[in-house]
């Protein structure tokens, strides 16, 4: 009777049984996320390498930019340290913990 009224696909229930069909397809989620980020920092601070390199060599006069990338690069590389402690500190936390 519920499948004529089409309730059933739009119980909580099935919306969760969906959701953990989701999680467990895609077990690599956590890893992809974390290398996407890892290598976006990597990008910000090759670029402000390449802006100081173009500075150094004379090809660019705008100190601005570079000072800019190399902020960014600065704050990005810092930001990625802090949240590496806290997985650290996280792990450890967890390690702890009786069974």
């Amino acid at each position: 009777m519920f499948d004529k009224v089409n309730l059933m696909n739009h119980s909580p229930i099935n919306k969760i049984e969906q959701k953990q069909q989701v999680e467990q397809n895609n077990p690599n989620q956590f890893k992809n996320i974390l290398k996407n980020a890892l290598e976006k920092v990597s990008k910000v601070e090759n670029e402000a390498n390449v802006q100081q390199q173009l500075l150094i060599n004379g090809k660019t006069e705008d100190l601005h930019q570079v000072m800019l990338a190399a902020q960014k690069a600065t704050i990005t590389i810092e930001t990625a340290v802090q949240i590496q402690q806290k997985v650290i500190d996280a792990y450890n936390e967890v390690m702890r913990m009786q069974i």
